[in-house]
């Protein structure tokens, strides 16, 4: 009986044993995030600086922790005069200084090595304000390299942006988000 008992607890802890809990650290100079933006003059494409990120996760439970942190006042179109705009007036970066993605949840497999593709979801908090949102995800592990990345669309005149157009030139209500994150695992 308490050999049949050693092997029912050994049976029960044993995926707990052979859990690896991970942390993903961002390299911000190697990651990214760009946006695009239809208008009825132009295609507006931008890049914005990630400032920082790390994201806890433990391949045998659906479970994430963290954050990636981009700097709001880092986004630059090509434009000065239309970053200045966006700057003040759409992303508010002088009370808003960053927008930030934490991941809560996922679904798919990460495999040890290679791609992945799962669905993230977590906080998004734009103009201060969270909100839920799921993110496909490509994931590649290589060794202890990893990269993520992710094409979304941000609804941002739903979420309480100011919409930027004005007179005969009109934007689209929905940016799409291109986040290319590089950085390192460890365990």
């Amino acid at each position: 009986m308490k050999s049949l008992t050693v092997f029912t607890l050994a049976a029960v802890l044993a995926p707990a044993a052979f859990a690896q809990h991970q942390t993903f650290v961002v390299n911000p100079d190697a990651s990214e995030v760009k946006m695009t933006l239809k208008t009825t003059h132009e295609l507006v494409n931008g890049t914005f600086h990630v400032q920082s990120g790390s994201i806890e996760f433990d391949p045998s439970t659906p479970k994430m922790q963290g954050s990636v942190v981009v700097l709001a006042g880092s986004g630059k179109t090509g434009n000065d005069m239309r970053d200045r705009k966006m700057d003040k007036d759409i992303l508010k970066v002088e009370q808003y200084a960053t927008v930030s993605f934490e991941p809560k949840t996922y679904t798919g497999a990460i495999a040890r090595s290679g791609d992945s593709t799962i669905q993230v979801t977590g906080i998004f908090t734009l103009l201060g304000t969270p909100r839920e949102i799921t993110i496909p995800i490509l994931v590649h592990l290589e060794g202890t390299t990893a990269t993520a990345k992710a094409h979304f669309v941000v609804p941002y005149i739903q979420w309480g942006l100011k919409d930027p157009s004005f007179m005969f030139w009109k934007a689209d209500k929905d940016v799409a988000i291109d986040l290319f994150l590089e950085g390192t695992i460890s365990k």
